[in-house]
């Protein structure tokens, strides 16, 4: 059951202005994210500067420019990258943390990219160093991230393996790339990936923790590489530091909320450079299991906290 200790709650406020190397955002939709609800609860507070509403992504027209801007202007359609702000009818951010919205997608669409193309960009691209050839296992593939990461191992030829929380979604999964996956629910994953691939996985993109750790390191190969982006399954949990160093294995914390404007800017572009002429193509796309109107964000909220989702929920302002 969903539960929550905050009240959402729509007030009035004054209109936002851009600050130099801001961009005004006359939103449409914002992407719904499981931190808006760590947040709401108390356990995810923004970063000092950040706006306290909730919303991590969002689609919209500019509306407003800051000094120093000149790579955008007002009418353009983007999506953009938030540190938060995203459940209202307008928010800023920095110029750079915006992609240009394809022709023929719509801004709802293009608010279930930003915040999980740029989690599963950073971690894989990035911190994974994700190759061509390399075979990776997915936790949450079917969640919003899980689904960007399905395509992003597609668009680099990388092949995956995925967790989920039902055969529905294992198939929704390998429809869209995934060479196959587990119910989390039947137990271990360890023999049903090494059945996959009998040496190991190279990558290991993981929100869970504590309670997959060492299973994790048992399917890793050597030299595998285990990012973990969530503490979904507890944070505290005994490394095998024999099976560390005997493998070469690593393990790397990411988060993406609290980098620096600068750092995120450099993901944004990386993901202009390597993935956006993909998503313009139609060969990455948004997935959207619903769109509810920002009036019943309870709704949306208590649909994410059911776990029957697959992709994102929307919501339009």
């Amino acid at each position: 059951m969903f539960a929550s200790s905050a009240a959402l709650d729509w007030i009035e406020h004054d209109d936002l202005t851009p600050a130099p190397g801001q961009i005004r955002i006359r939103v449409a939709a914002a992407g719904v994210n499981r931190a808006d609800l760590l947040q709401r609860a108390g356990h995810y507070p923004p970063p000092p500067g950040a706006s306290p509403i909730l919303g991590l992504e969002c689609a919209g027209v500019v509306d407003a420019l800051g000094e120093g801007v000149s790579r955008w202007q007002v009418g353009d359609r983007v999506c953009a990258l938030l540190s938060g702000g995203g459940y209202a009818d307008q928010v800023v951010c920095p110029a750079g943390h915006a992609l240009p919205v394809p022709d023929g997608m719509t801004l709802i669409e293009a608010a279930a990219l930003p915040e999980v193309l740029a989690t599963a960009w950073l971690n894989l691209y990035r911190e994974a160093g994700l190759a061509a050839g390399d075979a990776v296992l997915l936790h949450a593939g079917a969640s919003g991230v899980g689904t960007a990461a399905i395509q992003l191992c597609r668009l680099k030829g990388a092949t995956c393996f995925v967790t989920a929380g039902s055969a529905e979604k294992i198939a929704r999964c390998t429809a869209l790339g995934a060479e196959g996956g587990f119910v989390r629910h039947q137990g271990s994953f360890v023999a049903a990936v090494k059945a996959w691939r009998p040496g190991g996985v190279d990558v290991v993109l993981d929100p869970v923790g504590a309670a997959y750790l060492a299973d994790n390191q048992r399917v890793l190969a050597t030299g595998g590489r285990l990012v973990l982006i969530g503490l979904l399954g507890g944070r505290a949990a005994e490394l095998d530091l024999g099976r560390l160093l005997i493998k070469r294995q690593r393990l790397i914390g990411s988060t993406l909320r609290a980098r620096p404007d600068d750092e995120k800017s450099s993901i944004i572009a990386g993901i202009a450079d390597e993935v956006w002429p993909a998503v313009r193509a139609g060969r990455v796309a948004p997935v959207i299991q619903k769109t509810v109107p920002a009036a019943a964000a309870d709704e949306a909220h208590r649909l994410l906290a059911s776990n029957t989702t697959t992709g994102k929920v929307v919501l339009t302002m």
